[in-house]
């Protein structure tokens, strides 16, 4: 199977992440997409950062309904710190039968070049590449294009649907007791309400 992998935090998961990796399914020729959760640094404890289990928990409420995304937590097993190349190296290593493809925002593809080995990502694996706007750093630097956007392994999806929403949005939000109904899955909604989480 052809697997592309999502990084992220998810803290929490919302209608906005989803979107990306349904339109990754959709549209291009990934099987799969899995949510890789990126674990909690223990020497940087940050208090709005959930355990792991409750962000994987949570993942796995939003996308309970669709085969073909699925909650990875290979990244919680690995030795720290962690770099992207190692888990690609891991799950070829587990995962012979499958090719694994990276999803990023184009704001990652931009600092590509700071990788560990990204040279050897770039020529193993394919990036699906998702638009985000400049920082207002890069702004300031006038970077407006990569030099990675001509490379045969980068696909660059202009056509996804993109919501200017962020995980810290959210939860500000559910700090502020507003409502946060459209912004999540049902689902997750429930969890973290159940769990106070947030407030």
């Amino acid at each position: 199977m052809r697997i592309g992998l999502f990084f992220g935090t998810f803290n929490p998961i919302h209608v906005g992440h989803l979107i990306i990796a349904n339109h990754m399914i959709q549209n291009t020729n990934l099987d799969q997409v899995w949510l890789v959760l990126t674990p909690q640094n223990p020497l940087k404890q940050k208090s709005s950062l959930l355990a792991d289990f409750h962000r994987l928990m949570l993942v796995r409420e939003a996308i309970d309904d669709n085969l073909k995304l699925k909650a990875s937590d290979v990244e919680f097993k690995l030795k720290k710190p962690n770099y992207t190349i190692h888990t690609l190296t891991h799950l070829l290593e587990q995962y012979p039968q499958h090719e694994f493809s990276l999803i990023m925002g184009e704001d990652n593809l931009r600092n590509l070049q700071k990788w560990y080995n990204y040279r050897q990502i770039l020529e193993n694996h394919k990036l699906y590449v998702y638009p985000r706007a400049l920082t207002d750093s890069e702004k300031e630097s006038q970077l407006k294009t990569s030099d990675f956007h001509s490379h045969n392994n980068v696909i660059f999806c202009a056509d996804v649907p993109m919501m200017n929403i962020s995980s810290t949005y959210i939860r500000n939000a559910i700090k502020q007791r507003k409502d946060v109904s459209y912004l999540l899955t049902e689902p997750v909604k429930k969890y973290v309400e159940e769990m106070n989480f947030y407030k």
